[in-house]
């Protein structure tokens, strides 16, 4: 112990002579002072999707309320008990703390570097921008009215609430301009980039590829503008289920696949299809079924939504979705194509037919859940899924198919659900309010910035799940 103590004591002096005041003995030297601009990038397109991947009842409920899946033991979610555990809030701190902080600081600290080739930096700024479009547009589609022009400023802890349309005009703006900045002969984030690996001409289909889905979203507020920056776009898109935007885990943790971790990992048995979902899929002979769920004695079977269900007796998620690599999916080629059936079908000028990129949307959905050009031309031809003869007009044909594919896309099926309004979901018995539209304001902001709370859900018409974010008309 002396021996120790004389080793230790002269080094503690040499320290005291080194340094100009107390805060100097908070330094870590074990702790980097600078964190790398790129890391940050990397911190938030790893949080990003693993928020959009989660089945954390905590954070990302929109399997149960697309009607994906229902609970087990406990089924407080699947009737709408989001704040008991602050749900909404949870969601709203992922993005905003983890998501958009990291790449706000990132963006500042690339800005400041003036070491850096021009265009490289160009293309790094470009797809920041890019990320922070797409996270925005997420808390918008749903919450509504948030903070915007004030948020992540240290300056002003209490920011104002800006209009969700106005939001969404100035997202378009900005993607606009960061889709000009990129150049494709040029690097960019380099191995940072976990989607694309530092691939500036994927980063510019990704871009363009965001930017038919805001204008789309858009589309029953403003056809003439959704159509003029649609057709902007033609030529420019994701082509294949290879270009999607994903982030493609690891199998060893910190970082595999939330869903594992939900589903696997824990030790929980907590979800089982519902029967609304399983029976429209057996009753379609969907090639994707055995990837989606497990059989139940060599069928399939769905539980009852919004009640407790017993995992033994039916479907549970399946094995595809319990690998701890599979990857999460920001915007896939599938979707694309759904958007561009949707364009076509409006009239807007985006080549092909609506039955065309309808087909090449489904078909792309069963090759990346595992199945065949044989198996989606078989599926396509069945009068109840061909675009010719499915029921309905073309919101339903697209709705209906298109919430078939985002199953591994809850986030992005719960918007397109509420826009184009099919399948038609009912609410189940027990619920403790309707289907929500929105997520309501987190309990944090109505008590730490509370009078601009208050005033975005006077703006809204009321702070609840049955207001409607603006591009929801019908």
């Amino acid at each position: 112990m002396k021996k120790s103590l004389f080793f230790i004591l002269p080094a503690m002096v040499l320290a005291t002579s080194c340094v100009d005041s107390l805060d100097d003995y908070n330094i870590d030297p074990k702790r980097a002072s600078v964190v790398p601009s790129t890391s940050l990038v990397s911190s938030a397109e790893r949080e990003l999707a693993s928020t959009l991947a989660s089945a954390n009842v905590n954070t990302n409920v929109f399997r149960l309320y697309v009607q994906y899946w229902a609970q087990t033991t406990y089924f407080d979610e699947s009737i709408y008990d989001i704040n008991t555990r602050n749900i909404n809030r949870n969601f709203w701190s992922a993005l905003y703390r983890d998501v958009l902080a990291d790449l706000n600081e990132a963006k500042r600290l690339i800005t400041a570097d003036n070491s850096m080739d021009a265009k490289v930096k160009a293309n790094q700024l470009a797809a920041i921008e890019t990320l922070e479009v797409y996270t925005w547009a997420v808390l918008v589609d749903t919450y509504g009215n948030i903070p915007y022009s004030e948020a992540l400023d240290f300056n002003k802890p209490q920011p104002k609430y800006d209009d969700a349309k106005t939001i969404y005009d100035d997202l378009i703006k900005r993607l606009d301009t960061a889709i000009g900045s990129f150049d494709k002969s040029a690097g960019g984030l380099g191995a940072a980039d976990l989607y694309f690996n530092g691939d500036t001409g994927n980063f510019v289909k990704f871009a363009n590829s965001l930017k038919l889905r805001l204008a789309m979203t858009i589309v029953d507020v403003d056809q003439a503008k959704a159509k003029t920056l649609v057709e902007s776009t033609v030529g420019k898109l994701i082509s294949s289920n290879e270009e999607s935007a994903k982030l493609t885990f690891l199998g060893s943790n910190p970082n595999t696949n939330p869903l594992y971790v939900d589903l696997v990992q824990s030790g929980r048995y907590d979800f089982v299809g519902t029967n609304f979902f399983i029976d429209r899929l057996n009753t379609l002979k969907d090639p994707r079924l055995g990837a989606y769920f497990k059989p139940n004695g060599g069928t399939f079977k769905g539980g009852i939504y919004g009640v407790g269900n017993n995992y033994a007796s039916f479907s549970s998620p399946g094995v595809a979705l319990e690998d701890p690599t599979a990857p999460s999916y920001l915007l896939s080629y599938s979707q694309v194509e759904f958007l561009l059936a949707e364009a076509s079908a409006r009239g807007f000028a985006v080549g092909g037919t609506a039955a065309s990129h309808y087909n090449n949307a489904v078909t792309a959905s069963i090759k990346r859940w595992g199945g065949s050009d044989a198996d989606a031309t078989a599926y396509l031809a069945q009068p109840a899924v061909a675009y010719a003869t499915a029921t309905g007009d073309y919101k339903q044909k697209i709705g209906v198919q298109k919430w078939i594919a985002l199953y591994g896309q809850p986030v992005d099926s719960y918007r397109e659900f509420r826009r184009l309004d099919y399948p038609k979901l009912t609410k189940p018995e027990g619920a403790l309010s309707n289907l929500p539209v929105r997520f309501p304001y987190p309990v944090v902001e109505q008590n730490l910035n509370t009078a601009n709370n208050a005033a975005a859900a006077a703006a809204i018409g009321g702070d609840n799940v049955n207001t409607k974010i603006f591009w929801d008309k019908f």
